[in-house]
């Protein structure tokens, strides 16, 4: 880089940025960047790794603030220290990012895996989707079937690779060991890793005759069809997890499938904790004198009583009519009164409301 590039520039902070800042902006840049990635890239590695050497000291910082550069000597800057021709010193490098508690491991974990690091377990992706219910269906659950296209297990070979009565034979890329052993040129030099074979997958083992299905992949890209069991009282905005039933990995185990619920609201229902609430208007007469109505639940039909003198907004209770709980019971449908009032009285009617306030009702 050599003062061509700004070093707040190259991590993406301002000046004003703390060690902490620093030190997580390089984190995520060198993840990236890193040259044992797929889509790494050594220069720009080796550009962030300057950067955060210089900023993550505070002397050479203060310098490089003040003048631009740095005058300590033994920085990558100023001839690549840290480095020799025969490979990569470690210490020192491991010294200018360590400071701050920064866990040097943890950066390149990926690069050294086979050299003593671990390997990660392969998994698929995860897989989200949205599912829109009924307000019937989310009260008393429902099962649904979706059709996913998505990476699956071969329901041929079953994930082998191999085709049907195939041979299984010692793989020649590794001689049967499992793993390989790379030399790359890096950041950091030579560099020999111990990788898993790729042509065995790791296993030492490789089929005779591929399968036809899916090539010797073991997985290939399909529609399945994925039953989805909604419970009883969901909510919307609520998540239901599938283990398993997103995208398959060869020698690997399946992400998850996400179904986001939404629920499309009702005219007649709300839903209250475990209950359900509605309203029926009722004439005024009625709510004096009482009287019987029909009022429609997610069960049916039921006949409603009205008491005589009921007020408006009085609440009446039909008995587990509301949301399906556990062991079997359920909730009550609540009916909310309302009082219809007339805008207008006949002569006969007035005439018998003023009786009415004469005798103080």
């Amino acid at each position: 880089m050599s003062g061509k590039r700004d070093y707040y520039e190259l991590l993406g902070v301002t000046k004003s940025a703390s060690k902490d800042e620093i030190k997580k902006a390089f984190h995520k840049l060198a993840h990236k960047f890193h040259p044992d990635k797929k889509e790494g890239d050594a220069d720009k590695f080796k550009e962030v790794s300057e950067a955060y050497s210089i900023l993550s000291d505070d002397k050479k910082r203060a310098e490089y603030d003040s003048y631009g550069r740095v005058f300590g000597g033994g920085g990558a800057p100023n001839g690549g220290a840290g480095f020799n021709a025969g490979g990569f010193d470690f210490s020192q490098f491991q010294d200018a990012f360590n400071q701050g508690g920064f866990d040097m491991g943890d950066i390149f974990s990926d690069f050294f895996a086979g050299n003593g690091g671990t390997t990660r377990q392969k998994r698929g992706r995860d897989i989200s989707i949205d599912l829109e219910l009924s307000f019937h269906d989310s009260v008393f659950g429902v099962k649904r079937s979706v059709l996913l296209a998505k990476t699956s297990l071969c329901d041929t070979c079953k994930g082998s690779g191999a085709a049907k009565g195939s041979e299984v034979v010692t793989c020649t890329h590794c001689n049967g060991q499992g793993k390989v052993h790379e030399t790359t040129n890096s950041f950091f030099g030579t560099v020999t890793m111990v990788q898993p074979c790729k042509h065995c997958k790791g296993k030492g083992k490789i089929p005779k005759e591929k399968c036809q299905t899916c090539r010797g992949e073991g997985v290939y890209k399909k529609q399945d069809e994925i039953e989805i069991n909604v419970p009883a009282g969901i909510e919307g905005g609520e998540m239901i997890r599938l283990n398993g039933q997103g995208e398959a990995v060869a020698d690997g185990s399946a992400g998850d499938l996400y179904v986001k619920i939404h629920v499309k609201p009702d005219a007649r229902f709300k839903k209250d904790g475990p209950n359900l609430v509605t309203e029926l208007s009722v004439k005024l007469s009625d709510a004096l004198l009482g009287g019987s109505y029909t009022i429609e639940t997610l069960d049916g039909s039921e006949s409603l009583d009205i008491p005589q003198g009921v007020t408006h907004g009085e609440i009446l209770t039909i008995k587990n009519k509301g949301v399906p709980t556990a062991r079997g019971k359920r909730g009550d449908l609540q009916v909310r009164i309302k009082i219809n009032l007339p805008s207008k009285l006949s002569r006969s009617a007035r005439g018998l409301v003023e009786k009415l306030r004469e005798e103080g009702i």
